[in-house]
């Protein structure tokens, strides 16, 4: 038994301190998100956010505009919280058998960062732009796009979940589209998106620290101890089998 309780007490020491990195992450980012919001409200956004606003609404009004709209409004509606939420539920649906934990994870990570970006919205007030006519109909605060963060958050831990290169880059393109349309249908500044995307990092950061285990590892490292697997390069032993060893000598 001693050599279990020695393997679980080295186990927990790096957790705090991966905790304490995933704190640290979100806090940065969140500092960035308060930056960017105080330089944008003194002016020091306005030539990135009127140029690249100005430019889409030319984009807007060529032979083509009409076609880009159209897969603009379908990628922030697939994007928006209806679409995020009837995806996450799709999700969880199919991890639910054979991977109770990792939907539960996927579930509290997106529904904290929407808890999260709400606050954050409330707390600076920020209207919405008001240059290009509105191709979306909105009623809340601008700072931090919700649609940036929200599927940051939601494609990004997908993405953890399936630990492969590809998730990251299908993500990233998701990720990616979704937020550039908010600044084509001219609900948001650049700078609004750029905010939400930094806010779901640090939350992904944060989050990523209680990622449950893959290859069936049942969703937590406790499991592998028992078993006598390796964990974090050491090898945990199985008291069972130290008894058995024993009688055999």
């Amino acid at each position: 038994m001693g050599a279990r309780f020695i393997s679980d007490r080295r186990q927990i020491r790096p957790q705090q301190g991966h905790v304490a990195k995933g704190a640290g992450a979100l806090a940065l980012a969140l500092f960035c998100v308060l930056a960017i919001a105080l330089a944008q409200r003194n002016g020091l956004f306005d030539m990135l956010n009127v140029g690249a606003m100005e430019m889409m609404g030319r984009m807007r009004d060529s032979a083509v505009g009409m076609s880009v709209t159209g897969i603009m409004q379908m990628a922030s509606a697939v994007g928006g919280t209806a679409g995020r939420f009837a995806l996450l539920v799709f999700c969880i649906i199919g991890l639910w058998r054979r991977a109770r934990g990792r939907a539960f994870w996927l579930l509290w990570v997106v529904l904290g960062g929407t808890l999260l970006n709400l606050a954050l919205k409330q707390g600076f007030a920020a209207p919405r732009p008001d240059l290009l006519p509105h191709l979306d109909n909105v009623d809340s605060y601008s700072f931090p796009s919700g649609h940036a963060a929200g599927n940051m958050i939601f494609f990004g831990a997908l993405a953890m979940l399936a630990g492969q290169r590809s998730a990251y880059v299908g993500a990233g393109l998701a990720i990616a589209l979704i937020g550039i349309s908010r600044v084509w249908l001219g609900v948001h500044w650049p700078s609004d998106v750029l905010a939400g995307w930094i806010e779901g990092l640090g939350w992904l950061a944060l989050c990523g620290v209680w990622l449950p285990a893959r290859r069936g590892l049942g969703d937590g490292a406790g499991e592998a101890v028992i078993g006598g697997h390796a964990i974090g390069g050491d090898e945990a032993m199985d008291p069972e089998a130290v008894e058995r060893g024993r009688g055999g000598d």
